[in-house]
């Protein structure tokens, strides 16, 4: 019994002695944390999405008080906790439009395959079994969807084939973005209701015959746009959504149905209606013009024979009048 109370005793005296050890230790050793640290994380959005291009919202944190990543790094967060985080870093709040993430492609079921892919239902995986032509267009959606596993948000869905992007889940992690391998998701304005929905960058005759919802680079949506927002770049239409205004005129142009919004069959129609009237009253326009400068050429011309003829005649008269004031003189 003596033994045990002496054994309690000393575990309890060396327990003493090694926590005033490590209390000292801990004082002398101590590594200062910014007080903002906590601050900030707790402003971030907590899922660890590696959006950021950081290790984790630690590491995000840590970015954003060395001054090396913007108060915005964490799109999960929000513009509301991208202000609180300005404010705690003395900062003014940032400013923008909320972007969110588009998926360029339409094809889907409307792509032909070039065989029956039976691999691993990756994206990426499928790019490496012949030379990644499981799908007849190169540059379209495989729909295996690697940023649907990649999306910790809920955000993106394999629809008909193609991902599609819930943009009011959407956070803008930039997740499904870096899980693409043919870089079809990009940023865009959240408040953008019109895309052009194809990625693929061969010529015309080629496209058409790999994907029924291809950009055939035809311009018909650039001449048609009258906001300069619409321009056909490397044989696909790209827009300017500095400039666009959602008009939407562009998709009712465009042959192809490539540019969401996709109109209907009565939508068009009456497009190309409004189309029609408006070069009949151009080329009527232009007929009046050409009508009016004919008219002002003959009326230019007879004033002009009509004081060549007056000037005739005054000349005329006025020769007899000379002879006689000649011959009085002599």
């Amino acid at each position: 019994m003596t033994t045990l109370i002496w054994a309690i005793v000393i575990l309890g005296a060396l327990a003493i002695i090694f926590g005033l050890i490590l209390a000292v230790a801990a004082k002398v050793f101590e590594v200062e944390v910014d007080p903002r640290l906590p601050e900030i994380q707790a402003c971030l959005a907590g899922a660890n999405c590696g959006g950021c291009g950081y290790p984790g919202c630690g590491g995000c944190a840590e970015a954003i008080l060395a001054g090396k990543a913007p108060v915005t790094a964490c799109a999960p967060a929000g513009p509301e906790n991208a202000a609180k985080i300005a404010a705690i870093m003395g900062m003014a709040a940032p400013s923008g439009d909320k972007m969110v993430a588009h998926v360029l492609c339409n094809g889907g079921c409307n792509a032909k395959d070039n065989f029956e892919y039976r691999g691993v239902t990756d994206c990426l995986a499928a790019t490496k079994v012949c030379g990644g032509d499981a799908k007849a267009c190169r540059y379209g959606c495989f729909g295996f969807g690697s940023c649907v596993e990649a999306c910790k948000f809920d955000a993106i869905h394999v629809i008909n084939g193609v991902a599609v992007v819930d943009k009011e889940k959407c956070t803008n992690c930039g997740a499904c973005r870096a899980a693409c391998p043919h870089h079809l998701i990009v940023e865009v304005p959240y408040k953008q209701k019109v895309f052009v929905n194809c990625s693929n960058k061969d010529k015309g005759p080629a496209v058409t015959k790999v994907c029924a919802n291809s950009c055939i680079a035809c311009g018909m949506c650039e001449r048609t746009c009258k906001f300069d927002a619409i321009h056909v770049v490397n044989n696909v239409a790209v827009i300017d959504y500095n400039k666009c205004r959602n008009c939407t005129m562009c998709a009712k142009a465009c042959p192809r149905n490539a540019i969401e919004p996709i109109p209907t069959p009565e939508e068009k129609e009456k497009f190309k209606a409004a189309q029609k009237a408006a070069a009949e009253k151009k080329a009527a326009a232009a007929a009046l013009e050409a009508e009016k400068k004919v008219n002002e050429a003959i009326a230019k011309k007879v004033a002009e024979k009509k004081a060549a003829a007056e000037a005739a005649k005054a000349e005329a008269e006025a020769a007899p009048a000379e002879e006689a004031t000649e011959a009085a003189a002599e």
